[in-house]
């Protein structure tokens, strides 16, 4: 789908000013309790998906969109990791980066080494989840972690993540191994395992998948957390597992693009509006949508003790459980291949 279209017709928007700084995000992906505090002279701009926002960053787009101006970009960390470095203004926010727990860190220089500049917020972040529909014997089972995934009774009755690169990372956990030891890639076991996953899904979409989930023609679903915490809010089918041996994590960002005129506004970042993400009463209303800032342990247990038992090792895992979760930076040319290759070989048995 066009740029053009995508952003001229974004639903609920009201009309851009030419040259005015705007926030670009995906549907869904941005509270919209917090959207609706955006202050002047920020406008707001939602696209139906990832792939629309980065056609609109694209240079030629900018220009045909006349969105000249400066842009705040909210974006996940797979989508943001494939922006052109050179176009992101350092973040000047120093003093809201600090409020942040360390793990926090690398996810703000977008995994750069250590002293490169932040270039991102990273104003939310979360684990995999394994989403159960009416299978409370599996639930008991929970011990099991990633395994359950296997059992014979889910065959052709789970939906596993599109991305390839997490369903590997599943398969790892099963056997034990981290994609922290390179040499893990290279267990004997690992094509042979990522392939028995595989072989269990009715769809590789967490995304559109969840209806499937719903309608019962799956059973269980691996999906983010934020997508998973509104929905066993209110579905008494629904139970979640972290399993204790973590997951990857998401992360989402907030970064600025520098203007393309240079001759236009360029207003500071809106730090209070972003500030307020991070404290009450806004905090509780993110929560509840499933976005979790990454403060540190103390300041968001007193918080989540409002919140229903079950659900809170879920919105935030134990430091054990963390200790064991991975962000998941951006692949080097030789990294893509080898994994491809694996998932190739495994998809072929």
């Amino acid at each position: 789908m066009g740029s053009v279209v995508a952003l001229g017709t974004a639903a609920g928007c009201a009309p851009v000013r030419l040259g005015a700084p705007q926030l670009l995000s995906v549907k869904g992906d941005l509270p919209k309790a917090w959207l609706q505090e955006l202050p002047s002279p920020w406008q707001s701009q939602r696209l139906e998906r990832p792939e629309q926002l980065l056609s609109v960053v694209d240079r030629s787009a900018l220009q045909e969109q006349g969105l000249s101006g400066a842009a705040l970009l909210a974006l996940g960390d797979g989508w943001a990791q494939q922006l052109d470095r050179a176009r992101l203004q350092p973040l000047e926010a120093s003093a809201l980066l600090a409020q942040l727990a360390p793990m926090a860190q690398a996810p703000s220089r977008l995994f750069a080494p250590e002293g490169s500049v932040p270039v991102a917020f990273p104003w939310a972040f979360g684990t995999w989840l394994l989403l159960l529909r009416s299978r409370p014997d599996l639930w008991r089972q929970r011990q099991q972690g990633w395994s359950l995934l296997l059992d014979p009774s889910l065959r052709g009755k789970v939906v596993l993540p599109s991305s390839p690169r997490v369903v590997i990372e599943l398969a790892l956990r099963q056997l034990g191994l981290s994609s922290d030891d390179p040499q893990s890639l290279n267990a004997p076991a690992l094509p042979k395992q990522v392939s028995a996953l595989a072989d269990q899904a009715l769809a590789l979409d967490e995304r559109d998948g969840l209806n499937l989930l719903l309608a019962g023609e799956a059973e269980a679903a691996v999906v983010p957390s934020h997508r998973a915490i509104p929905l066993l809010k209110k579905d008494p089918r629904l139970s979640a597992v972290l399993p204790e041996s973590g997951s990857p994590l998401w992360w989402q960002f907030l970064l600025r693009l520098a203007p393309q005129d240079r001759a236009l506004l360029d207003p500071p970042l809106p730090l209070e509006w972003i500030r307020d993400g991070l404290s009450l009463p806004l905090l509780d209303r993110l929560l509840a949508a499933g976005w979790v800032p990454p403060l540190p342990h103390y300041q968001l247990e007193p918080v989540l003790r409002r919140w229903p038992e079950r659900l809170r090792p879920l919105l935030l895992p134990s430091e054990a459980v963390l200790q064991r979760c991975n962000s998941l930076p951006v692949f080097s040319p030789a990294e893509r291949s080898r994994w491809q290759t694996l998932w190739d070989q495994a998809l072929s048995r």
